[in-house]
């Protein structure tokens, strides 16, 4: 038997399960004794926030419109050489690994002098 059912009645069928499990969640953990009740109600929680989240999914889809923004985040890209225009920056980043290399070698130093025969070698 098949009785028809408009998509509004459906959607406010989804929004009062929705609100009831949160309810009946809320419930529950309120008057829960032990972990294990405050665990089914946290349980019923998280069935109407994934409800409510189905129940949003059309209308978050169309006002932000996803079609059109995730082409524009998945083309931003990160280049790590750059173009022949900048030649300053080439010379910057190099200057970046030798500075990396100095304090690399200033941290092996200060570490060498720390060990318990390395204080005399290095004052010495």
């Amino acid at each position: 038997m098949d009785v028809p059912i408009s998509s509004r009645d459906f959607r406010c069928l989804q929004l009062a399960c929705a609100a009831l499990s949160l309810v009946a969640g809320s419930i529950i953990i309120g008057v829960s004794l032990s972990k294990a009740a405050a665990a089914v109600g946290g349980i019923f929680i998280g069935a109407a926030g994934l409800g409510l989240l189905i129940l949003a999914y059309p209308f978050l889809k169309a006002r932000l419109n996803l079609d059109h923004i995730l082409p524009a985040i998945g083309s931003l890209r990160i280049h790590p050489h750059p173009g022949p225009d900048h030649t300053e920056g080439r010379s910057s980043s190099n200057g970046n690994k030798e500075g990396t290399r100095s304090s690399l070698s200033t941290v092996s130093r200060t570490l060498e002098k720390l060990k318990p025969g390395g204080r005399g070698t290095g004052d010495g």
